[in-house]
């Protein structure tokens, strides 16, 4: 006995894969089968929507803002440098004048 109304084929087109269990992505809303189901398994295009990560200081541990485009890594140093009031290092930042 068939099925023929049972589970979706995979939208990655090199895949194209039945699954009976289908996902659907919430960020462009297709539907894949496990193995293409995260964001970069189907190249998503519209990840950036959903896929968020926000860096988080490693000295006050207060997460930092980093607009799109800008590189994690160069916001938290400048957070460290300028406005993280736990740097350790600030006092011996401080020039002593004899």
């Amino acid at each position: 006995m068939e099925l023929p109304d049972l589970g979706e084929h995979c939208s990655e087109q090199t895949c194209n894969r039945l699954d009976f269990l289908p996902m659907k992505c919430d960020a462009c809303k297709k539907v894949f089968c496990g193995d293409h189901f995260q964001y970069a398994k189907h190249n998503c295009k519209d990840a950036y929507r959903k896929d968020v990560q926000v860096p988080v200081c490693p000295l006050c541990n207060k997460p930092i803002p980093v607009e799109k485009g800008q590189i994690p890594d160069i916001v938290v140093g400048q957070h460290i440098d300028t406005f993280c009031k736990s740097d350790p290092n600030k006092t011996k930042r401080k020039v002593s004048i004899f």
